[in-house]
């Protein structure tokens, strides 16, 4: 058999395509797949690794903070959850809203406007696959029942609409807009928290089962505590005690079906835990110190465990960047404390709704292997609304989002990167707190949330503000405001220069 000799172009062709193929290898960065995961309630002291006096067994979340870095002096920016959702996919403080105080309701229209840049808008940008799967709770447009009347529709004193009346809502139709809207491919969500109804499932914006039974609540006579969810509406067989690994299942799915496709996927996953109804399911249930609240937070752990375990038998790790963190302090009041002997928030001054610090400050933790130094640890105060800027930073794109900074000068531990940015906090009742270095100035008197006192008189000759050395007393027991006027003045200052920012209604 004779061979001929190859012709001189087809020779240069070989050559080309070999050289191509080569130099691709070598030069592609691929951006990494992001899971980035909201818990819901999680206190800053619920974890081992955050708080060793912690009544829960947390191992999974430990390793990965130990595979990862800790932020210790993370925030989100409100003490309740749906304004603190809006400012991790937009950036943005939820307070520059009309929505100024408290959270949606069950049937609160989507408070994300269609023309709004978010996250999920940026990664599509960058050819990433988008999802969220799990609470939603940044409101649908529900298709209503004509007519209705005035009054059938809730709307706070700024004129924004949280909530209408169940009897006009047209279960027999899906939701005109949602997560779609917002920048996401593919979504599966719970609509609010898991004891607000409707108790339902959407994926990609239809019901999963009609809305066709009504539960009548449970524990109902308690603190809202333990196994409490309102009574509503509701598909026929929901399962409280199964929303979390339905999740789980829904987010490795989601995973299967991204791995087929060439680009990096972003998963959203905001769970409906431990927010109450606390629903360990059985195998959980009894396993903690803290009763079912700490059952419930152990079955989070054991879940994301799961995931991450998942994620190494994909083979897929050393490829992902993967966020822990919370919405706000944990739902942990002192009959709790009392009876458990667990700290949910540490030493931390509050809870959940509160302007102080356990209403805010939040666990968080990035393992991102190849990047981010193992068992690292941050004391760089920071806010949930950073997200946006970290992500645009990453892709080397500008961020127009007005609250939002990088901090992937923290995650590289690039120390000339990081720059103090005020922070500002905001509680459930629209108390508003502004962080800057070590102080921290809180402008009411009272919690602004649920500790008691909510608020409280002016003092005769006396003021609302009060200012705390978070360095020298993070429990935050001693005002400091008539020790350092100035520094309050100062405080007071920034604190009216960001409120004052102009910014077009998010409405």
């Amino acid at each position: 058999m004779t061979f001929k000799k190859p012709t001189f172009p087809f020779v240069i062709l070989w050559f080309t395509l070999i050289l191509a193929c080569s130099t691709k290898k070598e030069v592609s960065t691929p951006h990494p797949n992001i899971i980035y995961i909201l818990a819901d309630d999680l206190g800053y002291g619920d974890l081992r690794i955050y708080n060793e006096n912690s009544k829960i067994k947390t191992p999974h979340l430990d390793q990965m903070a130990k595979q990862g870095m800790r932020f210790m002096d993370m925030h989100s920016t409100s003490s309740v959850c749906t304004p603190t959702r809006y400012s991790i996919l937009t950036g943005e403080y939820a307070w520059r809203t009309s929505l100024k105080t408290g959270v949606l309701w069950s049937f609160g229209p989507l408070m994300i406007p269609d023309q709004k840049e978010t996250v999920a808008k940026l990664l599509k940008r960058n050819h990433y696959q988008t999802a969220v799967v799990g609470k939603w709770h940044l409101g649908l447009d529900w298709q209503l029942k004509t007519p209705y009347q005035e009054n059938q529709i809730v709307k706070n004193e700024w004129g924004f609409i949280t909530d209408y009346n169940e009897e006009i809502i047209d279960f027999s139709k899906n939701p005109l807009r949602g997560p779609a809207n917002v920048g996401f491919d593919y979504s599966y969500i719970l609509p609010a928290s898991l004891d607000i109804p409707p108790y339902v499932y959407l994926e990609n914006g239809t019901f999963t089962q009609p809305i066709n039974a009504y539960t009548e609540g449970s524990n109902l006579e308690g603190d809202k505590d333990y196994d409490f969810w309102r009574p509503g509406p509701m598909a026929e067989a929901f399962d409280f005690y199964n929303v979390l690994p339905t999740f789980m299942e829904k987010a490795k799915a989601f995973i299967d079906q991204a791995q087929k496709k060439t680009a990096p996927f972003f998963l959203y996953l905001p769970l409906a835990a431990p927010h109450t109804p606390w629903v360990p399911e059985t195998q959980s249930q009894g396993k903690s110190a803290a009763g079912m609240y700490g059952d419930f937070v152990e079955m989070v752990d054991d879940q994301v465990g799961q995931l991450l375990e998942y994620l190494d038998a994909q083979g897929i790790s050393d490829e992902t960047l993967v966020i822990f963190t919370s919405d706000n302090g944990p739902y942990w009041k002192p009959h709790h404390m009392a009876t458990y002997g667990h700290r949910a928030a540490a030493d931390l001054r509050g809870m959940k709704g509160d302007i102080y610090e356990a209403g805010h400050r939040v666990p968080y933790i990035v393992k991102w292997p190849g990047k981010v130094k193992p068992g690292s640890i941050t004391h760089q105060t920071n806010s949930l609304a950073h997200f946006y800027a970290t992500l645009a930073d990453m892709f080397s794109t500008p961020s127009n989002a007005l609250d939002s900074y990088s901090v992937l000068g923290d995650l590289m531990s690039e120390e000339g990167k990081i720059e103090s940015k005020p922070i500002v906090h905001h509680s459930s009742r629209g108390h508003f707190a502004l962080r800057f270095g070590d102080w921290k100035m809180i402008e009411k008197l009272g919690s602004g949330g649920f500790t008691s006192p909510v608020k409280l008189p002016t003092p005769e000759g006396g003021q609302q503000e009060r200012l705390f050395n978070l360095k020298e007393d993070p429990s935050e027991k001693t005002d400091v405001s008539q020790k350092f006027p100035e520094q309050l003045e100062l405080m007071k200052q920034k604190l009216d220069s960001i409120q004052q920012l102009n910014l077009i209604s998010a409405r």
